[in-house]
C-alpha cells in the first residue's frame, strides 16, 4: 500500500440473520458513517486520501476440518453487496471520493469477512498463519497477517465489544496499540442473532474469471472482483496448481470514445489498482502489509499470493468475450445483473467452440438508494458511484481550477 498512509481497521460484529437491506441498514449504518466521518477529517491533512478495512466477524466458515471449509456464496455476496451500498450511499451523501487514488479527504473503504465463533476463547499467543482452501481467514490469522494499523475502530455494543476483546487477545503480540488508535463508533441496532438455518455450501473452482473496465476502482468493483475471489478453491499446498483468478480489463482503445475519456485511467494503472485491492483479501503474511510485485508476461499481468498458491492473471480485453473464448480450462464467469447478458454469449460461444460452459454466478447491483435517510434522494443514485460520474466530477473540477494537469502517479 505504497501511495497509502496506514491503513485503519472497522471490526464489526456479525451481521444479522437473514441479512436484508433493512436490518443491514439499522445495524451497520451507523458506526460505517461515524469510521468514514472521522477518517475524512483526517484524510484532510493527508495527500493520499484513507483506507478503511472493514472486518466483517462472522461464523461463516462451515466443516470439522481446519483445512476444508465451505461457506454460503449467495448469502456472502448479499451481505457484501449491502455493505458496498451502505459506503457508497455514505460517501456520495456527504461527497466522500470513494474509489482508489482519489486523493486527499478520500476514503476508500475494503470489506473482508473474517470467520470468527464468538463462543470460541482466546488466549494470547504467538502469531500464527493459517490456510483453508477458500480465502477467507479466521480470527487469528487476520490479527497475525493484518497489520500494522493506524487506527481500530470497533462498535459500542456487547457485540462490538466481545469482537474487540478476542481480536486485541490474539493482536497484543503483533502490534503495541497507543490508547489512542483505539475508537469507539455509534452503534447500530442490535439484533437477537437467530438461529441460521443450514445454507446451501457452494462449491469454490480453480479458474475463476469476470472483466470490466475498472476505472476508478469504486465499490461496485471492490464487490464484483471480492465476489470473485471468493469462488476460488485455494490449494492445500505451494506444490499444487495454483488457483487462477482471470481478470479481463478492458484496453485503452476501446475506452477513448468514453464520456470524459481524459479521464479515464490508463490500463496500467487499472490493473495495479484492482491487483492492489485484491491484496487485501488475497495477501496474508506474519510480516503485514507490503507491496505487490506485478510481473509483465506476454499481454498479462500477474501476481501471486499466498506463496503462490493463488494467481491473478490481467489481460487486456480487446473485445466482449476475451479469455473465455480463447483459454478452455477455465470453471466460472463471475457478471453482475448489468452484465448478464454477456455470460450467456460467452457460454453460446463456447458451445460453438465445444467447450465446457461456464457456471455463471452472478452478484447484486449495488442500491446506494435503498440506505438513504433523506426522502428527497435522488432517483439516479446508482449513477452517482459510476466510473462515469467520478470522470464527469473531475472534469467539472478541472474546469473550476481545482485540478490541473492530470496526474495518474497519484
Amino acid at each position: 500500500m505504497d501511495h497509502f498512509d496506514t491503513p485503519s481497521l472497522l471490526l464489526l460484529p456479525p451481521p444479522p440473520h437473514p441479512a436484508n437491506h433493512a436490518v443491514l441498514k439499522a445495524a451497520y449504518l451507523p458506526p460505517i458513517r461515524d469510521a468514514i466521518t472521522k477518517l475524512r477529517k483526517d484524510g484532510v491533512r493527508s495527500e493520499k486520501g484513507s483506507v478503511l478495512i472493514v472486518g466483517i466477524a462472522s461464523f461463516i466458515l462451515a466443516g470439522h476440518s481446519s483445512r476444508q471449509k465451505s461457506f454460503s456464496w449467495p448469502e456472502a455476496q448479499s451481505v457484501l453487496a449491502g455493505v458496498y451500498s451502505i459506503v457508497a450511499a455514505i460517501c456520495t451523501q456527504l461527497s466522500i471520493p470513494s474509489d482508489t487514488r482519489a486523493g486527499p479527504e478520500s476514503v476508500d473503504v475494503r470489506v473482508v469477512f473474517v470467520d470468527h465463533d464468538p463462543s470460541t476463547p482466546f488466549v494470547g499467543g504467538p502469531p500464527v498463519i493459517e490456510y483453508n482452501n477458500t480465502v477467507i481467514v479466521g480470527l487469528p490469522t487476520f490479527a497475525s497477517a493484518y497489520h500494522p494499523w493506524k487506527q481500530i475502530f470497533h462498535v459500542n455494543s456487547e457485540a462490538g465489544h466481545g469482537v474487540l476483546s478476542s481480536y486485541l487477545k490474539l493482536f497484543e503480540r503483533v502490534q503495541t496499540l497507543r490508547q489512542d488508535q483505539l475508537a469507539v463508533v455509534d452503534s447500530g441496532m442490535s439484533f437477537t442473532q437467530n438461529v441460521m438455518m443450514p445454507q446451501p455450501q457452494t462449491e469454490t473452482y480453480s479458474v475463476v474469471c469476470l472483466g470490466g473496465t475498472f476505472d476508478h476502482l469504486h465499490p461496485g468493483h471492490k464487490l464484483l472482483l471480492t465476489a470473485a475471489a471468493l469462488l476460488l478453491n485455494v490449494p492445500e499446498t505451494t506444490t499444487d496448481k495454483p488457483a487462477r483468478l482471470i481478470i479481463g480489463v478492458t484496453g485503452d482503445e476501446l475506452l477513448k470514445r468514453k464520456k470524459f475519456a481524459e479521464f479515464v485511467e490508463p490500463w496500467d494503472l487499472r490493473v495495479a489498482n484492482a491487483v492492489e485491492f485484491l491484496a487485501s483479501i488475497l495477501q496474508v503474511s506474519k510480516d503485514g502489509w507490503a507491496d505487490t510485485e506485478i510481473i509483465r508476461r506476454d499481454d498479462k499481468a500477474i501476481a501471486k499470493f499466498r506463496d503462490g498458491r493463488i494467481e491473478i492473471h490481467c489481460v487486456v480485453l480487446q473485445d466482449p468475450f476475451g479469455p473465455t473464448i480463447t483459454e478452455p480450462i477455465m470453471n466460472v464467469l463471475v457478471v453482475s445483473g448489468e452484465t448478464r447478458s454477456g455470460g450467456s454469449a460467452v457460454n453460446e460461444r463456447r458451445r460453438e467452440l465445444g467447450w465446457q460452459e461456464l457456471e455463471i454466478f452472478e452478484v447484486d447491483v449495488l442500491d446506494a438508494q435503498d440506505f438513504v435517510d433523506d426522502p428527497t434522494k435522488p432517483k439516479d443514485f446508482a449513477t452517482k458511484i459510476s466510473s462515469t460520474a467520478i470522470r464527469e466530477r473531475m472534469a467539472e473540477a478541472n474546469k473550476r481550477g481545482k485540478t490541473g494537469v492530470i496526474n495518474h502517479n497519484l
